[in-house]
């Protein structure tokens, strides 16, 4: 493999194993988080999406997230960890793969960016509804999956962009296993194309369920073909185990259409 990502590792068999992870807790994770509290209307983050560190307890997250993956046997190791390029996603990669001691290099891949929000980016719902009000109802109207704001992508273009990149995992090299680390509504929608979800099943799982920062969600085909088994979802005891505190910061929870 070279630095772009899955693209140039395409060979002939398949891979055996997918491990999803999110993210530690970001600096926008915590921004987030305030200004739904306290009301506001932006989300005072500290740089443009991409360029979102890790924040202090996120950084911890990692490290613990790293000494979770040492323990795997050196024959299970993932062959290849690919990351999304943005800060957050690259920066809990390289700290779990060097605190394992992994000789892998963390490559990147920008299928696995997180959902662009177009003119909606930095608003809360809040605002969103007060400065975009016609887009508030028609979010309402078409839900999560197809509801596309101007200038950004749905879940459904997400999707479509993710399909690229599993079906890339059908064609490496036969026993090869692979470490993703990404955002919470790209490995919702793995589990979307993975698992042939309709509308209403991932929107229940999104409307149910938090991917937990620096979490581990687990698929594998021992064959190399064929479906993939959802073997653990969502598991953070890696963190629990170590004292590490264990965050939740999801979207919004109003995903189905109205």
């Amino acid at each position: 493999m070279n630095e772009d990502g899955l693209t140039d590792a395409v060979q002939e068999a398949g891979a055996v194993e997918l491990l999803l992870i999110r993210h530690g807790e970001s600096e926008g994770n915590v921004a987030a988080t305030e200004a739904h509290l306290s009301g506001a209307d932006i989300i005072d983050v500290p740089a443009r999406d991409p360029d979102v560190n890790l924040s202090g307890t996120g950084q911890e997250q990692a490290k613990a997230l790293g000494t979770a993956l040492a323990r795997i046997a050196e024959e299970l190791r993932p062959d290849a960890v690919v990351s999304s390029p943005y800060a957050r996603a690259l920066q809990t990669a390289q700290i779990a793969v060097e605190t394992a001691g992994w000789p892998a290099k963390v490559l990147t891949d920008e299928r696995l960016r997180d959902r662009e929000l177009g003119i909606l980016d930095r608003l809360t719902r809040r605002g969103v509804e007060n400065r975009y009000p016609d887009e508030a109802e028609r979010r309402l109207w078409l839900g999560k999956l197809y509801y596309r704001p101007p200038g950004g992508e749905s879940w459904a273009d997400v999707a479509l962009r993710l399909r690229s990149v599993l079906d890339e995992l059908n064609t490496l090299a036969a026993g090869r296993r692979v470490m993703l680390v990404c955002h919470d509504a790209v490995i919702l929608l793995i589990r979307y194309v993975l698992e042939g979800m309709s509308e209403d099943e991932i929107l229940d799982l999104a409307a149910s369920t938090s991917v937990l920062n620096a979490s581990i969600t687990r698929y594998v085909r021992p064959t190399g073909a064929g479906r993939w088994e959802l073997e653990s979802f969502n598991v953070a005891d890696h963190l629990t185990e170590q004292g590490v505190t264990v965050t939740e910061h999801s979207g919004d929870a109003s995903v189905h259409p109205q």
